[in-house]
Protein backbone atom coordinates (compact mmCIF):
# COMPACT_ATOMS: atom_id res chain seq x y z
CA UNK A 1 0.00 0.00 0.00
CA UNK A 2 1.20 3.36 -0.61
CA UNK A 3 1.43 6.37 1.52
CA UNK A 4 1.13 9.80 -0.43
CA UNK A 5 3.01 12.23 2.79
CA UNK A 6 1.54 15.72 2.03
CA UNK A 7 4.58 18.07 3.79
CA UNK A 8 3.38 20.93 5.23
CA UNK A 9 6.47 22.44 7.16
CA UNK A 10 10.06 21.40 7.87
CA UNK A 11 11.66 20.31 11.30
CA UNK A 12 13.87 22.37 12.92
CA UNK A 13 17.51 21.56 12.10
CA UNK A 14 18.36 20.48 15.08
CA UNK A 15 15.66 17.42 14.80
CA UNK A 16 16.60 17.00 11.40
CA UNK A 17 19.76 16.01 12.68
CA UNK A 18 18.55 13.65 15.08
CA UNK A 19 15.09 11.96 13.44
CA UNK A 20 15.07 13.59 9.76
CA UNK A 21 12.19 15.87 8.60
CA UNK A 22 8.59 15.26 9.38
CA UNK A 23 7.91 12.83 6.49
CA UNK A 24 11.06 10.44 7.85
CA UNK A 25 9.32 10.68 11.15
CA UNK A 26 5.85 9.32 9.82
CA UNK A 27 8.11 6.67 7.75
CA UNK A 28 9.75 5.32 10.65
CA UNK A 29 6.60 5.31 12.80
CA UNK A 30 4.95 3.35 10.35
CA UNK A 31 7.36 0.76 9.41
CA UNK A 32 6.44 -2.45 9.23
CA UNK A 33 3.60 -2.23 8.26
CA UNK A 34 4.35 -2.67 4.04
CA UNK A 35 3.44 0.28 3.56
CA UNK A 36 5.53 2.26 0.47
CA UNK A 37 5.66 5.97 0.90
CA UNK A 38 5.83 9.22 -1.29
CA UNK A 39 6.20 12.66 -0.34
CA UNK A 40 4.82 15.44 -1.94
CA UNK A 41 6.43 18.95 -0.18
CA UNK A 42 3.37 20.81 -0.59
CA UNK A 43 4.64 23.50 1.89
CA UNK A 44 7.00 24.07 -1.01
CA UNK A 45 4.24 23.53 -3.91
CA UNK A 46 5.09 20.10 -4.81
CA UNK A 47 1.54 18.86 -4.94
CA UNK A 48 0.12 15.26 -6.27
CA UNK A 49 -1.55 15.14 -9.94
CA UNK A 50 -4.35 13.30 -8.63
CA UNK A 51 -5.88 11.49 -5.68
CA UNK A 52 -5.13 8.40 -7.06
CA UNK A 53 -1.13 9.30 -6.66
CA UNK A 54 -1.17 7.76 -3.66
CA UNK A 55 -3.63 4.54 -1.73
CA UNK A 56 -3.68 6.67 1.27
CA UNK A 57 -2.98 10.29 2.19
CA UNK A 58 -0.88 11.49 5.45
CA UNK A 59 -0.56 15.42 5.81
CA UNK A 60 2.22 16.39 8.90
CA UNK A 61 2.49 18.76 10.97
CA UNK A 62 4.03 22.76 10.62
CA UNK A 63 5.02 25.44 12.30
CA UNK A 64 2.45 27.52 9.73
CA UNK A 65 -1.20 28.42 10.76
CA UNK A 66 -4.07 26.77 8.47
CA UNK A 67 -5.71 30.13 8.49
CA UNK A 68 -2.80 31.98 7.24
CA UNK A 69 -1.98 33.21 3.74
CA UNK A 70 0.16 31.05 1.76
CA UNK A 71 -0.45 30.24 -1.92
CA UNK A 72 0.13 26.34 -0.86
CA UNK A 73 -2.77 26.35 1.57
CA UNK A 74 -6.00 26.89 -0.85
CA UNK A 75 -4.28 24.06 -3.54
CA UNK A 76 -4.06 21.78 -0.44
CA UNK A 77 -7.59 22.49 0.99
CA UNK A 78 -8.87 21.47 -2.75
CA UNK A 79 -6.51 18.94 -2.83
CA UNK A 80 -8.47 17.40 0.67
CA UNK A 81 -11.83 17.76 -0.90
CA UNK A 82 -10.46 15.84 -3.43
CA UNK A 83 -9.08 13.03 -1.40
CA UNK A 84 -12.35 12.81 0.12
CA UNK A 85 -14.77 12.71 -2.77
CA UNK A 86 -12.52 9.94 -4.02
CA UNK A 87 -13.14 8.12 -0.84
CA UNK A 88 -9.08 7.67 -0.51
CA UNK A 89 -8.30 7.22 3.21
CA UNK A 90 -6.48 10.33 4.61
CA UNK A 91 -4.84 10.98 8.24
CA UNK A 92 -3.90 14.70 9.02
CA UNK A 93 -1.84 15.01 12.65
CA UNK A 94 -1.22 18.39 14.23
CA UNK A 95 -1.79 21.25 11.06
CA UNK A 96 -2.68 18.10 9.37
CA UNK A 97 -5.83 17.92 11.36
CA UNK A 98 -6.37 21.79 11.44
CA UNK A 99 -6.31 22.25 7.98
CA UNK A 100 -8.58 19.16 7.10
CA UNK A 101 -11.07 20.59 9.51
CA UNK A 102 -11.01 23.89 8.02
CA UNK A 103 -11.06 22.30 4.61
CA UNK A 104 -14.23 20.72 5.55
CA UNK A 105 -15.69 23.68 6.76
CA UNK A 106 -14.67 24.12 9.94
CA UNK A 107 -12.54 27.01 11.69
CA UNK A 108 -9.11 26.79 13.24
CA UNK A 109 -8.15 29.73 15.39
CA UNK A 110 -5.31 30.89 17.69
CA UNK A 111 -6.19 29.94 20.96
CA UNK A 112 -6.87 31.77 23.51
CA UNK A 113 -6.59 28.99 26.11
CA UNK A 114 -2.46 29.35 24.71
CA UNK A 115 -0.30 26.77 24.37
CA UNK A 116 -0.45 23.15 25.03
CA UNK A 117 2.91 21.10 24.72
CA UNK A 118 5.22 18.46 25.63
CA UNK A 119 3.73 14.71 27.55
CA UNK A 120 -0.18 15.30 27.58
CA UNK A 121 -3.27 12.87 28.82
CA UNK A 122 -6.03 12.21 26.49
CA UNK A 123 -9.10 10.93 26.32
CA UNK A 124 -9.10 8.62 22.71
CA UNK A 125 -12.36 6.17 22.22
CA UNK A 126 -12.91 6.34 26.09
CA UNK A 127 -8.97 5.23 26.75
CA UNK A 128 -6.32 7.40 28.49
CA UNK A 129 -3.82 7.79 26.59
CA UNK A 130 -0.25 10.03 26.49
CA UNK A 131 0.89 11.69 23.34
CA UNK A 132 3.32 14.48 23.00
CA UNK A 133 1.91 18.07 22.20
CA UNK A 134 2.82 21.01 20.66
CA UNK A 135 0.54 23.40 19.79
CA UNK A 136 -1.19 26.80 19.93
CA UNK A 137 -4.12 26.66 17.26
CA UNK A 138 -6.83 24.46 17.73
CA UNK A 139 -10.00 23.72 15.61
CA UNK A 140 -12.61 25.28 17.27
CA UNK A 141 -15.84 24.87 15.32
CA UNK A 142 -16.43 21.21 13.64
CA UNK A 143 -17.01 20.54 10.18
CA UNK A 144 -20.25 18.95 9.14
CA UNK A 145 -19.53 15.13 9.87
CA UNK A 146 -17.37 15.11 11.80
CA UNK A 147 -17.11 13.31 15.07
CA UNK A 148 -15.17 13.62 18.21
CA UNK A 149 -13.25 10.82 19.21
CA UNK A 150 -10.73 12.28 21.73
CA UNK A 151 -10.60 15.06 23.72
CA UNK A 152 -8.06 16.81 26.79
CA UNK A 153 -9.03 19.09 29.27
CA UNK A 154 -7.20 21.62 27.74
CA UNK A 155 -8.42 20.43 23.52
CA UNK A 156 -11.70 19.78 23.28
CA UNK A 157 -11.31 18.61 19.74
CA UNK A 158 -8.50 16.44 19.86
CA UNK A 159 -9.33 13.78 17.48
CA UNK A 160 -11.88 13.81 14.76
CA UNK A 161 -13.19 10.98 12.16
CA UNK A 162 -14.75 11.76 9.12
CA UNK A 163 -17.04 8.60 8.54
CA UNK A 164 -14.26 6.03 7.55
CA UNK A 165 -12.40 7.29 5.17
CA UNK A 166 -10.79 10.58 7.05
CA UNK A 167 -9.12 10.30 10.74
CA UNK A 168 -7.48 13.41 12.45
CA UNK A 169 -5.44 14.07 15.46
CA UNK A 170 -3.71 16.79 16.95
CA UNK A 171 -1.02 15.90 19.37
CA UNK A 172 2.24 14.22 17.77
CA UNK A 173 2.15 10.14 18.27
CA UNK A 174 5.31 10.87 15.59
CA UNK A 175 6.99 12.63 18.67
CA UNK A 176 9.38 11.07 20.91
CA UNK A 177 10.96 12.67 23.70
CA UNK A 178 13.76 14.17 21.22
CA UNK A 179 11.75 15.80 19.52
CA UNK A 180 9.90 17.80 22.21
CA UNK A 181 13.74 18.62 23.50
CA UNK A 182 14.24 19.85 19.96
CA UNK A 183 11.54 22.12 20.06
CA UNK A 184 11.73 23.52 23.75
CA UNK A 185 15.03 24.48 22.81
CA UNK A 186 14.66 25.65 19.14
CA UNK A 187 11.19 26.99 19.08
CA UNK A 188 9.89 27.18 22.88
CA UNK A 189 12.15 29.95 24.42
CA UNK A 190 10.47 33.31 24.11
CA UNK A 191 7.08 31.97 22.49
CA UNK A 192 5.66 29.02 25.00
CA UNK A 193 5.51 30.36 28.62
CA UNK A 194 8.31 29.30 30.48
CA UNK A 195 6.30 27.64 33.46
CA UNK A 196 4.49 25.37 30.25
CA UNK A 197 8.33 24.73 29.09
CA UNK A 198 9.47 23.78 32.50
CA UNK A 199 6.78 20.89 33.17
CA UNK A 200 7.46 19.83 29.57
CA UNK A 201 10.77 19.16 30.35
CA UNK A 202 10.08 17.65 33.55
CA UNK A 203 8.19 14.98 31.69
CA UNK A 204 10.29 13.95 28.91
CA UNK A 205 11.02 10.81 30.33
CA UNK A 206 7.78 9.56 30.93
CA UNK A 207 6.24 7.41 28.67
CA UNK A 208 3.69 7.66 25.80
CA UNK A 209 1.51 5.61 23.47
CA UNK A 210 3.40 6.59 20.68
CA UNK A 211 3.23 2.62 19.28
CA UNK A 212 -0.90 2.29 19.90
CA UNK A 213 -1.10 5.37 17.95
CA UNK A 214 1.37 4.11 15.31
CA UNK A 215 -0.60 0.32 14.95
CA UNK A 216 -4.17 2.54 15.09
CA UNK A 217 -2.83 4.67 12.37
CA UNK A 218 -1.49 1.46 10.14
CA UNK A 219 -5.03 -0.61 10.77
CA UNK A 220 -6.92 2.52 9.65
CA UNK A 221 -5.08 2.76 6.21
CA UNK A 222 -5.68 -1.04 6.35
CA UNK A 223 -9.36 -1.19 6.67
CA UNK A 224 -10.07 1.42 4.53
CA UNK A 225 -8.09 -0.11 1.66
CA UNK A 226 -9.82 -3.53 2.06
CA UNK A 227 -12.95 -2.36 2.07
Amino acid sequence: MKIGILQTGHAPEGMVELQGDYDNMFEKMLDGHDFTFQTFSVVDGEFPSTPQDADGWLITGSKHGAYEDHAWIPPLEDLIRDIHAADKPMIGVCFGHQIIAQAMGGKVVKFDGGWSVGRTEYTIDGKQVALNAWHQDQVVELPHGADVLGHSDFCANAVLAYGDSIWTIQPHPEFPAASVDVLIRTRGKGVVPDDLLATATDRLEQPTHNADMARHMAQFFKNKARA
